[in-house]
């Protein structure tokens, strides 16, 4: 396993033929991310569904709908954040990735965060937030809560597929966001 590159198009072009796991022999489509380079904002999900493995883009499904509305209701522009996944490729029905899966998608993660030089780092769900925080990481205790990430504030929320099942978090993911916005606008 070489490192991959550090611009974001030869990143994702990298991601798009890796192979450095198992998960490269079912997706579609690798879902490197997407976003700008100067972008203020990085969302990190846990992987890429049915259908951002089938588009090869990032949150395009119900849960990108509740992820775009939310972002549009704290007043955060969906083109002018970067949005990837603690993992690129899709695991196979759904299943949460497994620690090799995320050791393997690691380095592209730690190098998007470094292309992209964030104000602030936004995790959606448990997986998320374990993976860019560390395994003691629980939304129980960081949800709503800055934490630093080699130097960058990191916020954990709640994934938008939640919202699908329980709507009353929908209110707190917002919340979140609009915390998001105000980091970033003020530095």
């Amino acid at each position: 396993m070489s490192s991959p590159p550090t611009g974001l198009p030869a990143l994702a072009a990298k991601i798009r033929r890796c192979t450095w796991c198992d998960l490269s022999g079912s997706r579609t489509h690798a879902v490197p991310g997407e976003g700008p380079r100067n972008a203020r904002l990085v969302l990190v999900g846990e992987a890429p569904g049915r259908n951002e493995d089938a588009e090869g883009r990032p949150f395009v499904g119900l849960a990108g709908r509740v992820l775009d509305e939310a972002l549009a209701r704290a007043g955060i522009s969906r083109t002018r954040t970067f949005i990837t996944n603690t993992v690129k490729c899709r695991p196979p029905g759904n299943r949460r990735p497994r620690a090799k899966e995320l050791a393997a998608c690691r380095p592209y993660l730690l190098a998007q965060f470094a292309a992209v030089r964030p104000s602030a780092i936004v995790t959606l769900g448990q997986s998320a937030a374990k993976d860019v925080l560390g395994p003691s990481a629980s939304l129980a205790t960081t949800r709503g809560r800055w934490t630093d990430f080699g130097g960058t504030p990191v916020l954990a929320t709640y994934h938008p597929a939640a919202i699908l099942y329980n709507r009353r978090l929908f209110r707190i993911l917002v919340a979140d966001l609009r915390k998001a916005r105000q980091r970033m606008e003020a530095g």
